[in-house]
């Protein structure tokens, strides 16, 4: 799944690239992402001639806003990614949707796995339509929190700093990677329950959260093998190039010169150096 920095790398240029773009078409090539509809039809007429006139961010969905009130939803954080393309720009397999704009290329949706979903409500039903996908916590880049408001989280969370950082229910978009470079970073373990932090560590940590999301999307993203992201323009981001532990197993550890290690934690993969405590 994408997680958070690559949705918001995406939002901040589909911002820059299609707003203020009329819609001239919309084909389908299939119903895989509009499984809401009974065949494309359904789904192409409701915005064709419309013009968007914002893009936004709701948790990990991409919102299109036109200016016949209607609002086009990209549940792009499984495998959906919006593509940014001249017209005659070669499709990428997995292309499912394209919407051609009167001036200035297209706009295609490629979803290479068929996990993700498009459809269109008006935009009064935002709120109640994005709530009813899946519970969504505090979302730290559009709604930036206090370190003290942190704190409390970790206090009223009473389990491990790993379950909590991805529990969506608390903190949306963070993931298993971003969550493993953030308690690196902060030197803090995964198992380390979040009630026993001192205020340094909470401090520590929520600096860490912080300024790894940042980084993140300042390298435009992470791109692994077998996690289909590529940015608007079909660009890999760059962050991987940048990770201390996530899948360096083996390597010495840039704060220890010891082996960074790896084991199972929760079922998930977990990578750590051992000054973390």
């Amino acid at each position: 799944m994408f997680e958070l920095p690559e949705i918001e790398t995406m939002k901040r240029d589909l911002e820059r690239e299609v707003v203020g773009k009329k819609i001239k078409t919309v084909t389908a090539e299939g119903m895989t992402v509009l499984g809401k509809y009974k065949n494309r039809k359904a789904f192409t007429n409701l915005l064709v001639g419309h013009k968007i006139t914002l893009v936004d961010r709701v948790g990990l969905n991409l919102l299109f806003y036109t200016d016949e009130g209607d609002v086009l939803v990209a549940e792009a954080n499984k495998t959906m990614r919006p593509h940014r393309a001249t017209n005659k720009a070669a499709t990428h397999d997995g292309t499912e949707v394209v919407i051609t704009f009167t001036q200035h290329g297209q706009l295609r949706f490629v979803d290479e796995k068929g996990k993700g979903e498009l459809y269109v409500i008006a935009a009064d039903d935002v709120e109640d339509a994005v709530a009813a996908m899946a519970p969504q916590g505090l979302d730290p880049v559009a709604e930036p929190l206090s370190w003290t408001h942190f704190g409390e989280l970790l206090r009223h969370s009473d389990t491990a700093l790993k379950t909590m950082l991805t529990d969506t229910k608390i903190i949306m978009g963070i993931g298993n990677m971003y969550t493993d470079e953030i308690l690196f970073t902060s030197g803090l373990k995964y198992d380390r329950n979040s009630t026993s932090l001192s205020s340094q560590e909470v401090r520590r940590l929520y600096r860490a959260l912080v300024e790894t999301l940042h980084d993140a999307m300042k390298y435009r993203g992470t791109t692994l093998d077998g996690n289909y992201y590529l940015d608007v323009f079909g660009e890999a981001g760059i962050y991987q190039d940048h990770l201390q532990v996530w899948d360096r197993e083996g390597e010495l550890s840039p704060r220890s010169r010891a082996p960074i290690q790896k084991t199972k934690f929760n079922g998930a993969v977990t990578y750590y150096c051992e000054t973390q405590v």
